[in-house]
C-alpha cells in the first residue's frame, strides 16, 4: 500500500470515524434481506420498512411461506417491490434447500438473486470476512479521488483490493460509502470540508480549471 493511499485512508477515517453498516438487523439472514431491499433505496427507508416487516417474518421459512402479495405490501415503499419480493422469496427457498444460511461470500453467491455486492456486504458485516462491496458511492468516490481508474464495479473492487491491505478492506468500504453519502455527493461535492482534497484527482482538476480561467481573464 502506498503512503498516499494510507494517508487517504487515515483522513477518511478521521472524517468518518463512526462509519459502519447503517442497516438494522438481528441476524445474517435479516441483513441479507435488508441489503436486497436497499438497492436504489436509502438505508433509512429500508430500516423503516424492516422494522415492521421483521415482526411478521424474519427467517427463511417464514419468508418462503409468506404470500408474495403480502410481502409486496410491506416493501412497496422501497421501490422495485415486484423484483425485490421475488428475490427475497427465491433466496429464502434457496437457503432452505441448502439446509441453512451460507456463511461465506462464495456460498452466498450461490443463492438465487444474490450478486457479488450483496454477498460482499453480508460476508463482511455479518461474518467479519475481509471484503469490499462496491455500490454507487464506492464506485463514484474511489474513481473521483483517484484511488482507482475503473469502468465497472468489478474493476473497482479488484483495484481497491490491490491498493489496500486486506485487513482494511471492510472498513474502507464503509468509509467510502459514508464519504459519498455525507461529503462527496454525486452533485455538488462539499470539497471545502473534505480532508482528502489535497490527494483528490477531481479536486486538483477542479482547482486547476479555476486557476486557468482566472489567468485567462
Amino acid at each position: 500500500m502506498t503512503e498516499d493511499n494510507k494517508k487517504i485512508y487515515d483522513l477518511l477515517d478521521q472524517m468518518h470515524y463512526d462509519a459502519d453498516c447503517e442497516l438494522n438487523f438481528d441476524s445474517p439472514f435479516e441483513l441479507l434481506v435488508a441489503v436486497v431491499l436497499s438497492a436504489q433505496c436509502t438505508d433509512k427507508r429500508v430500516n423503516q420498512v424492516t422494522s415492521e416487516l421483521f415482526k411478521v417474518a424474519s427467517t427463511p421459512q417464514e419468508f418462503a411461506d409468506m404470500d408474495i402479495c403480502e410481502l409486496e405490501k410491506y416493501i412497496f415503499s422501497c421501490g422495485f417491490y415486484h423484483n425485490k419480493a421475488k428475490a427475497i422469496k427465491s433466496l429464502s427457498q434457496s437457503i432452505l434447500d441448502m439446509g441453512g444460511m451460507p456463511t461465506t461470500r462464495d456460498e452466498l453467491m450461490k443463492l438465487k438473486g444474490v450478486g457479488r455486492k450483496t454477498a460482499n456486504v453480508v460476508a463482511a458485516v455479518a461474518y467479519g470476512e475481509n471484503a469490499i462491496a462496491v455500490d454507487t458511492h464506492v464506485f463514484r468516490v474511489a474513481n473521483r479521488i483517484g484511488l482507482v481508474h475503473a469502468k465497472t464495479p468489478e474493476q473497482t473492487e479488484a483495484q481497491l483490493m490491490s491498493a489496500f491491505d486486506e485487513n482494511l478492506w471492510s472498513h474502507l468500504h464503509h468509509l467510502l460509502i459514508f464519504h459519498g453519502r455525507y461529503t462527496c455527493h454525486s452533485q455538488r461535492p462539499e470539497c471545502d470540508k473534505c480532508l482528502v482534497r489535497g490527494y483528490c484527482e477531481y479536486y486538483q482538476k477542479l482547482t486547476s480549471g479555476i486557476s486557468t480561467q482566472k489567468a485567462s481573464k
